[in-house]
Formats: C-alpha cells, structure tokens, sequence
C-alpha cells in the first residue's frame, strides 16, 4: 500500500522515476522496487520516499494516534518483561 500511495504521489507531482531516484539517492530500479511493494527494499528508504513525496507515514487525527498507542501498549502487556537466555545447549549434532 506504502508503494502504491508512493507512485500516486510521485505521478500526482509530476516527476519522472528518475527524478524522484535521484532526490532520494537511489536507482530508479530501487524505486520500482519500492512502488512495487517489493520488501526486500529498506524500510528507511520506503520512509523516505514517502516522506519527499508528501505521503504521510502516521495518522494526523489525535484520537487516532491514541488509539493505536493505546493497542501498542495493550500487546506489549503481554509480552514477556525480558528475555533470559536459554537454560541449556541444544544439542543438533545428528
């Protein structure tokens, strides 16, 4: 989804594949990749595509943004408060 609203930005603007690849400094093939929805690309380069092309990566509405605070903290309940190592060596010499 992330990709589509890049691509819909950048056509909306007006600017080539090239042009949006070099703002960004990347190959227009990373580009593709991103506009693809490709995930082997780097979230941070995703971001930042977005972020020159004017998508917006949160929610502008308030009670929104405090609704998925609220959730994010409601599963992080239930996580585990650390992590402790394993107790013994697994053994996987067959």
């Amino acid at each position: 989804m992330l990709g589509q609203q890049v691509r819909a930005a950048r056509i909306e603007r007006r600017w080539l594949a090239r042009e949006l690849a070099d703002r960004a400094g990347i190959t227009t093939g990373t580009l593709t990749k991103v506009e693809r929805g490709d995930m082997t690309v780097a979230l941070g380069t995703a971001f930042e595509l977005a972020a020159l092309v004017g998508v917006p990566l949160f929610h502008a509405d308030e009670a929104r943004v405090k609704l998925d605070l609220d959730r994010a903290r409601d599963r992080a309940a239930l996580l585990p408060q650390r992590v402790r190592p394993r107790a013994g060596r697994v053994k996987d010499d067959f």
